[in-house]
């Protein structure tokens, strides 16, 4: 079993043309691990994803896959940006310590949806940067993963125009 790759945005669907068009763009996803040394008490931005030009950000997800702990560590403070700007997808939220998913609501209410409509004209890194409180953990291991649709690089539903 391989990967495909493809470039451009799809569209999927049984009626491309016409009154009854009911094609729509797929979700897409990707993944890193984040392990325990990127959250500090000083962190730096850790660089996440590249998402496509026009880009829109549906969610993120935040799962600990092994408990964050030591070092009197508190909380773990994330937020997810760009270049420039450390929350202009994400407000900070504490993503919690033990092993689960960090709750779906917390991470919605945080989501900056004026930013997440379009991410833009220009591919986007995507970065996280992740401040532990109380002090330096010494264990722990994190998944993120960012769902999108890709559109067109002006942020169109693409096409925009039903043509052969």
């Amino acid at each position: 079993m391989g990967f495909s790759t493809l470039s451009g945005p799809v569209r999927m669907g049984t009626q491309r043309y016409g009154a009854g068009t009911n094609t729509g763009l797929p979700v897409l996803t990707q993944s890193t691990n984040v392990a325990f040394s990127a959250m500090t008490t000083s962190p730096t931005a850790q660089n996440l994803f590249t998402l496509p030009a026009g880009a829109k950000i549906l969610r993120f997800t935040v799962e600990k896959t092994t408990a964050i702990s030591g070092g009197s560590v508190t909380a773990v403070n994330t937020t997810f940006g760009k270049a420039g700007t450390a929350n202009a997808f994400q407000t900070t939220i504490d993503i919690g310590l033990t092993t689960a998913q960090t709750a779906r609501a917390t991470l919605d209410a945080a989501l900056v949806s004026s930013a997440t409509d379009n991410i833009g004209t220009d591919d986007v890194v995507v970065t996280g940067t992740f401040t532990a409180a109380g002090g330096n953990p010494t264990a722990g291991a994190t998944v993120v993963t960012v769902e999108y649709i890709q559109r067109a690089n002006n942020g169109a539903q693409a096409p925009t125009t039903f043509q052969n």
